[in-house]
């Protein structure tokens, strides 16, 4: 059963093959890849490298982890499956902001208030425009009930 490596600190000079070369004497190697950007072309700066044999593998953790290569020191552990490791999706929701974070729905499309576009904290209210914020209600930075006149 093959095992893939994640290899990350790598310089950006490093190239598949001098990878590959640096991991050799451990065993056979299936693949060795060095991830470039899409845009740039240049490395990211991580790669893999696949072994056939799990015994493999274990023994190149364990000769190359806080080795150096093309004068970086690099850091090498079985790659993780790529369902697992958290989320890869989007970046989620959050609160604040100047007017508001979590902005739910697309304007364009009628949208809802409780979820739109001036829902959660921040300048113009808390969540749902009732609470906290500059010129919130309870809390806010005038604090205080908006109902009672200041004194």
């Amino acid at each position: 059963m093959s095992v893939k490596l994640f290899i990350g600190g790598l310089s950006y000079d490093t190239t598949n093959d001098t990878l590959q070369a640096h991991f050799e004497e451990f065993g056979k190697i299936e693949d060795a890849v060095v991830i470039n950007d899409r845009e740039t072309g240049r490395s990211r700066g991580f790669g893999f490298v696949t072994f056939a044999e799990e015994s493999e593998a274990d023994a190149a953790i364990e000769g190359t982890n806080g080795s150096e290569l093309d004068g970086r020191t690099i850091r090498v552990d079985k790659a993780a499956q790529r369902g697992e490791g958290g989320s890869r999706g989007g970046r989620g929701g959050g609160r604040g902001g100047f007017r508001g974070g979590d902005r739910g729905g697309d304007r364009s499309y009628g949208g809802d208030r409780d979820g739109g576009y001036r829902s959660g904290g921040g300048f113009r209210g808390g969540r749902g425009g009732a609470r906290g914020g500059f010129r919130g209600g309870r809390g806010g930075f005038r604090g205080g009930d908006r109902d009672r006149p200041e004194y």
